[in-house]
């Protein structure tokens, strides 16, 4: 099946009017039968079936067991690193994004969370820069903004082996090119409001885990932090998912295009110098 249509089917009918429109439910609480007894749903802060719709599709979309939408990209990033303590360390890519910078650097280092910022674009930076506290590896890649990239597969190894979680920040290149729970990742967060939305009119994040323990946990952030997705911004993200494929497809071709166009003007230079 292809990518474009196994988004399409990833996004179920409504049950209860049978709309193929992901239905938008802009409600704060549900009736319950008892206390305690309910179809799924008591409290938004805790489930939303639009917000539940657009979670599921990440997760089917990333190869994940679990999917959370947040607010904006950096509440997904602060979920993340809710899951360590003080004492624990980060190694993190070194020209990370700026908003994820000024959260480790400023916000979470002051708790007592040490982070070590290291040119991840070889793997054996990763290996050598592992202590006995670190327990998160946080890559972007392809980075924003600067297009680096960095060896998933070969550093979720290196992670494996020292017990040390694998964060991959996704968004530049969407789960339409790449999918870092296939290659080991154990955590994959989105900003949805970049390739994800596409149509910027949101912000939103979102985080897959590769195993339902670890789900547990950013799910029991997630309601306690309550830095949720809206339902209509849920519905926009799901919309928007619906073209990633052929936005992603045609990004690649211009890109190839003007990449060959510099490319020719390069070697023209170099040839013109030469003579």
């Amino acid at each position: 099946m292809k990518e474009t249509t196994k988004i399409l089917h990833s996004i179920p009918v409504d049950e209860l009017t049978g709309a193929i429109s992901t239905p938008i439910y802009q409600t704060s609480t549900f009736v319950q039968e008892a206390p305690g007894v309910n179809k799924g749903f008591d409290y938004a802060r805790s489930n939303n079936p639009t917000r539940k719709v657009l979670e599921d599709l990440i997760s089917t979309l990333e190869s994940g067991k679990n999917g959370f939408a947040f607010a904006s990209g950096l509440a997904a990033i602060d979920s993340v690193l809710k899951l360590l303590k003080s004492g624990d360390e980060i190694i993190a890519v070194d020209d990370i994004y700026g908003g994820a910078f000024r959260l480790f650097t400023h916000i979470y280092q002051k708790f007592g969370i040490h982070v070590k910022y290291i040119d991840t674009t070889e793997a054996e930076n990763v290996a050598e820069a592992i202590t006995p506290n670190t327990k998160l590896i946080w890559l972007e890649s392809p980075l924003n903004p600067t297009l680096k990239i960095s060896d998933i597969e070969t550093i979720a190894k290196i992670a494996k082996a020292n017990n040390v979680l694998l964060c991959v920040d996704n968004t530049f290149a969407s789960p339409a090119a790449q999918k870092p729970i296939e290659l080991g990742a154990d955590i994959v967060i989105h900003s949805a409001t970049k390739y994800l939305a596409g149509h910027s009119d949101l912000i939103a994040g979102l985080v897959v885990t590769n195993s339902i323990e670890l789900g547990e946990k950013i799910k029991f952030i997630q309601n306690a932090s309550e830095a949720i997705l809206s339902p209509f911004d849920s519905w926009l993200v799901i919309r928007g998912i619906e073209t990633l494929s052929l936005r992603v497809k045609q990004h690649s071709e211009n890109a190839q295009i003007i990449a060959s166009f510099c490319c020719h003007k390069t070697l023209s230079k170099m040839c013109i110098t030469q003579d």
